[in-house]
């Protein structure tokens, strides 16, 4: 009886040894299929998401196809044409019933936002690095600005120094692409001045006011601040800058020369300096997907007829639902 007894409880110890192998196995293999079906997933969203976005791009570049056509005889851009009327956040599936038919109950909690913002309505860095020697015009000019903005003192030295060890070779004019490792990281855009020493503050500061494109631009008088109008121009304050930008919103300038007629009489105004027309613009496309959120910021340059996109950057952020 004993014997028969050890026999079943080996017997069933033998069972659960192999029960629980199995589902070992068994949820091994649960947990791999659903680690495969979550990566699927997470492409599909991924590759969705960019088709999304690289048609929101596609869309911006379209528009500004269309204003370079009917300005092709007088250019002038304001922030009174087509481009710069942002989009506001919609839902996705809006827009795919507006081209089906279909309910736009019917499609995914996704919503696209975006804008087309015109890069020479800032102050363009590229100005600190045109030779052996930073111009004095252009060192007045990013002190008036860091003044204006409450920047921190000694700001605009802080940029002129790194700028221009980051970028050896254009800071002394030679031709030839520099090659040297002993200086700082080389900014790509604004979000990266921290590279030389800015805090977050400053460069949240700055932001809306200056730009580092690939070559010296002029100041778009018709889209610029009045905070970037005051320091471009020696002798200009705010008051005299806020008149532009009230008299461009009844009539946008047709001419640098019409800026005349809002400044001192003994302000100079250089063609080379400002303008009423743009080349450069930053297209930024929104994707918000429940608490996510995927931002696309591209750099446009309308050569003619051609819209060149010259960088692009993508960011995905975690929203803070708590927040209004």
């Amino acid at each position: 009886m004993t014997h028969r007894a050890h026999q079943r409880g080996a017997a069933l110890l033998t069972a659960m040894i192999i029960v629980t192998l199995i589902a070992s196995l068994a949820a091994g293999m649960v947990w791999q299929q659903y680690r495969a079906v979550q990566i699927e997933a997470a492409d599909r969203a991924r590759a969705q998401s960019s088709w999304i976005l690289q048609g929101a791009l596609d869309w911006a570049r379209l528009i500004l196809l269309e204003d370079a056509k009917q300005n092709r005889n007088k250019p002038v851009d304001h922030l009174g044409e087509p481009w710069a009327v942002p989009l506001a956040e919609s839902r996705l599936s809006t827009f795919l019933a507006a081209d089906n038919g279909a309910s736009a109950d019917d499609g995914p909690e996704a919503f696209l936002s975006g804008n087309i913002e015109d890069a020479q309505s800032r102050y363009n860095l590229r100005h600190l690095l045109g030779g052996p020697q930073v111009p004095e015009l252009e060192k007045r000019v990013l002190e008036r600005l860091c003044s204006q903005i409450n920047a921190p003192p000694g700001t605009a030295g802080v940029i002129i120094a790194g700028l221009r060890a980051a970028f050896p070779a254009a800071a002394s004019g030679a031709s030839a692409p520099d090659t040297s490792d002993s200086g700082p990281l080389r900014p790509a855009g604004v979000d990266e001045l921290g590279w030389l020493g800015l805090d977050a503050d400053t460069i949240a500061r700055l932001q809306p006011y200056v730009v580092l494109l690939p070559k010296p631009t002029a100041v778009n008088l018709n889209t610029a601040p009045r905070e970037v109008i005051a320091a471009l121009f020696d002798g200009v304050d705010l008051a005299s800058a806020e008149r532009v930008v009230q008299g461009r919103k009844a009539r946008p300038l047709q001419t640098v020369e019409e800026a005349k007629a809002y400044l001192p009489a003994s302000v100079p105004i250089d063609a080379g300096r400002a303008s009423v027309d743009s080349s450069f613009f930053v297209v930024t496309g929104r994707l918000r997907l429940d608490e996510r959120q995927l931002e696309q910021r591209s750099l446009i340059e309308r050569q003619g007829l051609n819209m060149v996109v010259l960088a692009r950057e993508r960011i995905n952020q975690l929203l803070d639902r708590d927040k209004p």
